[in-house]
């Protein structure tokens, strides 16, 4: 009787055991969940780029699923009912136009509060919407343009292959953090406006080049990182570059 009552003992003790294994397995240190990953919603179209390295680059960040949708349909996924399958907005587009219902949905999106990071090309997207400077932070100008002072600029200029050194504006920003100044080789965006209220992260004196090539802005409820570098795998392969992106889509989330 003795005997049999220690062995249900036993099997009451190992099954707690194993149960608290599960549970620590599932819900890793200390407790918590085990993080799911960052769906990422890539959206292309409009100017092309090496797709084999690209794709590369993507699947190289950590921590993040991607999905990827192009234009003309791609601005679909900002209406209400498709908001739900993603959580971070990568551009990586450049289109011109944009309708009316369509930037109804883009900027609702974001005022509810989806994060964006905003890279590259997509910077020069939607050059007849003004909205969209003010959502991203800045504006690419394809042709010469007059600010509110009535100041004709130049337009904007663009430059490939260019070596250059980028600086870390803001090394305690959760989207610098653990990066240094480096040297890259890459595109370079000339004679952008960036808007004054955004907080810069990365500058650079090269003179092809904006001086402010990386920033973060907020447009509603939404977090928002514009990066101009990233044009091909010189970038993509760049462990800077990386560690860039990743962080921004992290803070963005």
């Amino acid at each position: 009787m003795e005997l049999i009552v220690y062995m249900k003992k036993i099997i009451k003790i190992t099954g707690i055991v194993i149960l608290s294994w599960m549970m620590t397995f599932n819900t890793g240190v200390f407790g918590q969940k085990k993080k799911s990953p960052v769906r990422v919603l890539l959206i292309t179209g409009g100017h092309d780029f090496d797709r084999e390295p690209f794709d590369v680059f993507i699947k190289s960040l950590p921590g993040i699923t991607v999905s990827e949708v192009t234009h003309p349909n791609a601005l679909a996924v900002f209406r209400p009912e498709n908001r739900a399958s993603y959580d971070v907005i990568l551009l990586y587009d450049s289109p011109s136009t944009i309708g009316e219902q369509e930037k109804k949905d883009f900027s609702d999106c974001l005022k509810a509060g989806k994060g964006m990071v905003v890279l590259h090309h997509a910077y020069c997207s939607y050059y007849d919407w003004d909205e969209y400077q003010t959502i991203i932070g800045g504006r690419y100008h394809q042709e010469p343009w007059t600010d509110s002072n009535g100041v004709l600029h130049p337009a904007s200029t663009f430059l490939h292959d260019v070596q250059f050194r980028v600086k870390v504006a803001d090394r305690k920003h959760p989207v610098t953090k653990g990066i240094r100044d480096f040297d890259i080789i890459d595109e370079t965006y000339g004679k952008g406006s960036v808007n004054p209220g955004v907080h810069p992260l990365l500058s650079t004196d090269e003179p092809a080049s904006t001086s402010s090539i990386a920033w973060t802005n907020r447009y509603g409820k939404s977090d928002i990182v514009t990066i101009l570098l990233g044009h091909d795998n010189h970038a993509w392969s760049n462990p800077s570059f990386v560690k860039l992106v990743t962080q921004a889509i992290m803070w963005v989330k």
